[in-house]
């Protein structure tokens, strides 16, 4: 198993506040481990499940978290909040180009947007 970190303390006081460490866990061995052959062919089909259950969890988790974000603009919004919170959208869209470099702030972005909308 391998450990991934994806936030990194910063000197950012607005990040700061809202940033946590977060580690990721890859199991990178799944459920099963992989076949032990020499058949390409069943490595290929081995892996490509892996890769089919690790999109499952990723949906699942997207859908999670864009319920969470809804719930937490209504809330701000029943307290006489605004919606969004910039500062709070910055720190998540660096913490995933840190991570996961140029495409990780695309992906941040998509994450924004379901669980706010567009701007």
């Amino acid at each position: 198993m391998m450990t991934s970190p994806v936030a990194h303390p910063t000197a950012d006081p607005a990040e700061a506040a809202v940033s946590t460490s977060i580690s990721v866990a890859v199991d990178l061995a799944g459920a099963a481990p992989p076949p032990d052959t020499e058949d390409v062919a069943a490595q290929i089909a081995w892996m490509r499940e892996r890769i089919d259950e690790i999109d499952s969890a990723m949906v699942q988790l997207w859908q999670e978290r864009a319920a969470l974000s809804r719930r937490v603009g209504r809330s701000r919004v029943a307290a006489g909040g605004t919606r969004l919170v910039l500062a709070r959208e910055r720190v998540i869209l660096n913490r995933f180009r840190r991570a996961l470099g140029p495409d990780g702030t695309q992906v941040a972005l998509l994450l924004l947007r379901a669980g706010r909308g567009p701007l």
